[in-house]
């Protein structure tokens, strides 16, 4: 530790007059405070404090006055400066490749030189085979407005390249709660305080929204109970009252069936449902299909199980369903959510504050930012070809498609990593005829097959701006520190393309700080005249949601109707059924087990800090999670080596034999990157890429595998 800061403070040091550019006048030798906030793909979005004293970060601690983050940051963040800024790996200059694509050598060049070839291969691609040859790869690595593709979206619509779809997390969860509740966003997360029964559903949030979660906590150490419904033992299951447990994909027929006992035993709330509910009657005569017998039988639960949770749901006043998007990833995801999202308004649980469905909450931030200045030239032409970026392998490999893709810019993602069907994704990346840029803190599995990697600044080193899908807080992360070596903001790489390409559109070399104060500009009530002034001194503000905040109370869904709509004429009319019902997951095939990659890592986020040794220490080994039936039938007792394979390839790793996981069910931890683990795969390499039923999203958890003793 002694070392490591020696060496910060070093490097800072050098640069004390950037610190004081960046922090504002008359800061050198005295103690600063700068706030900032979290970047990650999280729910959490947490505010933090970085301490600058005469150039040197002496300390670096969650907000304690903000109202989530309470003074705490999470694992993965606490030690964020030492792990990852001032890292030894971070990539400090541009690179250029001069090994074979994967193997991870590279010369350094200087930006201009880098820059102007990029520009000069990219204009050699645009001229032969059109600008659609050209796609962009990217997704949460920052959630800052700024930084994730304020300017990237700019460019490759000026560009006229191939679109992303960025469906891979939430799409499918949310088209399903969308049918029928208009929106995906509805109970404050924080409003789990207020909470009698707490209904956990296909989610993990101990883990994957740690300062949530608190609130449930909170719940519960005044009464409430929490009931978890996953098919694995969760991190989240330590702190439950009971444990549900389906078979893997079966989800919507449990909820199915908790409707049917509640309606036949006339436990729902029949006001609510007549005044703001559309096709009661409908659902009704469909649920007469899933007595608990049947939904018994698909699931793998007990009748009375079933049976018990319908009724304590039904009289628990408030009662909340928490789900986050863990159990959309299967190819009948978006059903799942939508016969989920049914069950408050059948019960009247969106009378009482604590009572309703807890997702999303980033519809709050809808129109409240100035977004019609924001937006300028990222409008996309719809009729250029789109690819999800589920199916990343299928677009590089596909020698039907005209024309190829023939030039890859990744940014703020690591699809080697974190991108299904792995060894499709690794084949297309290796291909000698693909052009890849990379912008890339570190040299991650995807930027070692870059031809270019360009070094980009960290959440301490740039300016951006921050809303939240698991609050309602909006945050400024202002710059504590400058830049390490020649590291530059993702828009600076983008405005320097921009120009050598010869674009001269204004809106394509906007500063950060220009974008950031319009997208304030805003008269919204929500923002209350917060200006960006304001926000430097104060980090993060409230919006003004009203308090209580009780959206469905009176009705008032933002359906077409403004109901809650058990049946769904829009779908109908789109061909889909036009009530929740059960579609089982696919057959086993081949291979007996059904595989769950799950996101239960607590030192990473998906794959970032994993390249780093103190958060792998921390984590330790990734292990297959097996029931001792399922171990016992192969000969594999705890600890043993094992390979899981099915026809997209193969990991090997060790076996944990434990309780707690469904027979006939394993379980891998996600985020891990291929490079590090034993035979060069992951999770992923096991993973299909097919597509949900609505929503774009993946159908991951659809993975069958077979396990063998190595």
């Amino acid at each position: 530790m002694r070392t490591s800061r020696r060496r910060r403070e070093f490097l800072i040091a050098t640069s004390a007059v950037a610190v004081q550019a960046s922090l504002g006048a008359g800061c050198a030798s005295r103690r600063t405070v700068v706030r900032g906030a979290c970047h990650h793909d999280c729910a959490d979005t947490c505010a933090w404090r970085t301490t600058v004293d005469d150039g040197r970060v002496v300390a670096f601690e969650g907000d304690p006055d903000h109202p989530f983050t309470r003074g705490r940051l999470c694992a993965r963040m606490s030690g964020y400066p030492d792990d990852l800024v001032f890292s030894s790996h971070r990539l400090l200059y541009p690179q250029r490749r001069v090994g074979k694509k994967g193997e991870g050598r590279f010369e350094r060049v200087s930006w201009d030189e880098a820059l102007d070839d990029v520009a000069r291969r990219l204009k050699a691609i645009v001229a032969e085979h059109g600008p659609t040859a050209v796609l962009p790869y990217s997704y949460a690595g920052t959630e800052g407005k700024i930084q994730g593709r304020a300017l990237s979206d700019r460019f490759f619509v000026r560009l006229g390249a191939s679109r992303l779809q960025r469906d891979i997390c939430g799409s499918a969860a949310h088209s399903g709660l969308e049918a029928v509740l208009g929106t995906s966003t509805a109970m404050l997360p924080s409003d789990l305080a207020h909470s009698r029964l707490i209904l956990v559903w296909g989610a993990n949030p101990a883990v994957s929204n740690e300062h949530g979660w608190d609130f449930a906590l909170e719940a519960k150490r005044q009464g409430a109970r929490i009931v978890v419904v996953d098919p694995l033992r969760s991190r989240t299951v330590q702190d439950a009252d009971q444990h549900v447990q389906p078979i893997p994909g079966t989800d919507a027929a449990l909820a199915l069936g908790l409707m049917q006992v509640i309606v036949a035993e006339g436990l729902h709330d029949a006001d609510y449902v007549a005044k703001h509910t559309l096709g009661f009657d409908a659902l009704r005569a469909r649920l007469a299909d899933f007595a608990p017998a049947r939904v018994a039988a698909i699931t793998g639960l007990a009748v009375e199980e079933i049976v018990a949770l319908a009724r304590a749901y039904a009289t628990t006043r408030p009662a909340a369903l928490r789900l986050m998007i863990g159990m959309e990833h299967h190819a009948n995801g978006s059903s799942l959510y939508r016969a989920l999202a049914g069950l408050p308004a059948l019960v009247g649980a969106w009378r009482l504050r604590g009572g309703g469905l807890v997702e999303f909450s980033d519809a709050h931030f809808d129109g409240v930012l100035n977004r019609k200045a924001f937006d300028v030239g990222r409008q996309e032409d719809e009729t250029i070809r789109s690819f999800n970026m589920v199916q990343l392998g299928q677009a590089l490999t596909d020698k039907a498609l005209a024309p190829p893709i023939h030039a890859l810019f990744v940014y703020n993602s690591n699809p080697a990593a974190i991108a299904p069907n792995q060894n499709l994704v690794l084949r297309g990346l290796r291909r000698e005829d693909l052009f890849t840029v990379v912008i890339e803190q570190q040299l991650t599995d995807s930027a070692r097959h870059a031809d270019y990697v360009f070094p980009a600044t960290t959440q301490l080193e740039h300016l951006d701006l921050l809303t939240s899908w698991g609050h309602e807080y909006l945050s400024l992360n202002l710059p504590a520190i400058p830049p390490r070596g020649e590291a530059r903001p993702n828009t600076e790489f983008f405005r320097g393309l921009a120009g050598r390409m010869g674009y001269t559109e204004p809106h394509l070399f906007e500063t950060d700080e220009q974008m950031v104060k319009g997208l304030l500009d805003s008269r919204h009530p929500y923002l209350g005249g917060v200006t960006y002034d304001q926000l430097r001194e104060r980090g993060w503000v409230r919006l003004a949601v009203p308090d209580p905040w009780l959206p469905f109370a009176d009705g008032g869904f933002k359906t077409a109707s403004g109901k809650c709509e058990f049946f769904s004429a829009s779908l109908q009319a789109q061909g889909f059924d036009p009530l929740p019902g059960y579609v089982p997951p696919p057959p086993a095939g081949r291979y007996p087990l059904a595989l769950l990659t799950t996101k239960s890592t607590r030192h990473f986020n998906n794959t970032s800090h994993a390249g780093e040794a103190r958060p792998r220490r921390a984590e330790g080994e990734p292990r297959l999670q097996m029931h001792a039936d399922d171990a016992a039938a192969r000969g594999i007792t705890d600890g043993d080596p094992v390979r899981v394979v099915n026809e997209r390839g193969t990991m090997a790793l060790r076996a944990a034999v434990k309780g707690g996981i469904r027979q006939g069910v394993v379980s891998l931890p996600q985020g891990y990157w291929p490079s590090l683990l034993p035979g060069g795969s992951s999770a992923n390499a096991l993973t299909p890429d097919g597509l949900s039923d609505r929503g774009g999203g993946g159908d991951f958890h659809d993975a069958r595998v077979e396990v063998e003793k190595a």
